[in-house]
């Protein structure tokens, strides 16, 4: 059974997840969005998750935003409802940082 609670992670800890299968939701906003995102990420606007994540929680979900404070809401909200959730610490700010790619 998923805790509640939501592991903060960096970019490096990210990557293991989604090379393990974790799925990525990107909630910020449709023009934050088309800037750039992590590839294969799913964007699902952080005003619209309640109503549109249903076709994601068939896996463990990694939540990005553009500096993680928005994504870590909608983490605890995700925990809450059961689902297993991180949230990358300092957001697709902190993943370009480290050198990891965005795509445009």
């Amino acid at each position: 059974m998923a805790s509640h609670e939501v592991q903060d992670v960096d970019p490096d800890q990210a990557r293991q997840l989604i090379d393990a299968g974790w799925r990525v939701i990107d909630v910020r906003t449709d023009a934050e969005w088309a800037d750039g995102h992590l590839s294969g990420s799913f964007h699902v606007p952080m005003d619209q998750v309640v109503e549109e994540i249903g076709g994601h929680l068939d896996h463990p979900l990694l939540v990005v935003c553009a500096s993680g404070g928005r994504s870590m809401r909608v983490a605890q909200y995700l925990a809450a409802q059961g689902v297993e959730t991180a949230n990358l610490d300092g957001g697709l700010h902190a993943w370009e940082a480290a050198g990891l790619p965005v795509e445009r």
